[in-house]
């Protein structure tokens, strides 16, 4: 993927945002307003309770982050998205996305530590207003993949009002068009609860398909969160036991639109439509990631 000249247009109707990333200076300028719509649970698709979820054989690590190094997340893997601070983020939602700021993002111990919290950063240019602080880190410009086996060990925060999430969107083209995979959300009034959605033109915003499990520890221990993508399906899983599966029917690229590179994001948001109201007093609060691999078919 270029890194000077690439334009991401991602206008993210329901539980998304709208970015432009200027690659070429790691800013990220808003280009779109978009609405809010979420329903409180996307369409549940369950897989069978039986259906494993392993890498699979033949497969190689492409690209990985082990989080070895202290410090601010490596630059040459991660930027921060920021592009709708002065607007105000989609969904209604609460938080301020700093850059490149260790009180929100920081490496230490082993651990990608994400962190929100209660505070307005009132002096930064691009403050909207916000009484909270949180991050946003992807991999656009730097990383993107068509398919493969995605592993993100992680735990989870516990707070009401917390939406963290590690998901995926299309590299080009505008949402829904571009495909959207979730491969983990959580929100912190139901800290058990863990889903995943797949969002397309055919089935996108609170019409996404996908489905839930319940993880009890997810606030308080590791827990491998997986996604496998091939040109006939998509699978997701936690610890090896799928929970959803979003087929390729054949129709067409309004429900199918994943044969095209995707890029991955991590990130905690605060409140809004799918969030909810938020509880001061547990912040700050965290989502922690022990790994990040992705592997693929070996040619």
């Amino acid at each position: 993927m270029p890194t000077a000249s690439l334009q991401l247009c991602s206008e993210l109707i329901s539980q998304r945002r709208c970015w432009t990333p200027l690659l070429a200076g790691l800013a990220l300028v808003a280009c779109g307003s978009g609405g809010a719509d979420v329903a409180p649970a996307p369409a549940q698709t369950p897989a069978p309770a039986a259906q494993t979820l392993s890498l699979p054989a033949g497969y190689k690590l492409v690209w990985s982050d082990e989080f070895e190094q202290a410090g601010l997340p490596d630059p040459a893997k991660w930027v921060y998205d920021t592009g709708m601070n002065k607007q105000g983020w989609h969904n209604k939602e609460l938080q301020y996305y700093s850059h490149a700021r260790a009180e929100n993002s920081v490496v230490q111990d082993g651990k990608l530590i994400i962190s929100a919290r209660l505070e307005s950063l009132d002096k930064q240019p691009d403050w909207g207003g916000q009484r909270y602080t949180s991050a946003r880190l992807i991999t656009a410009g730097k990383a993107d993949w068509t398919y493969g086996f995605f592993e993100i060990r992680a735990k989870l925060p516990c707070g009401v009002g917390s939406w963290p999430a590690i998901w995926m969107l299309g590299s080009q083209g505008e949402w829904p068009a571009g495909g959207e995979l979730d491969i983990m959300e959580q929100v912190g009034k139901e800290p058990a609860k863990v889903f995943s959605t797949v969002h397309t033109t055919a089935g996108s915003g609170a019409h996404g398909k996908g489905g839930e499990t319940q993880v009890p520890d997810a606030c308080s221990a590791f827990h491998n969160y997986q996604m496998h993508w091939t040109a006939d399906q998509v699978s997701f899983g936690i610890d090896g036991k799928t929970h959803a599966v979003y087929p390729n029917l054949k129709t067409g690229k309004a429900a199918w639109p994943f044969d095209a590179p995707q890029f991955l994001i991590l990130n905690i948001a605060i409140g809004g439509d799918l969030g909810g109201p938020v509880d001061d007093a547990a912040l700050p609060i965290r989502m922690e990631v022990e790994h990040v691999r992705i592997y693929q078919q070996a040619k």
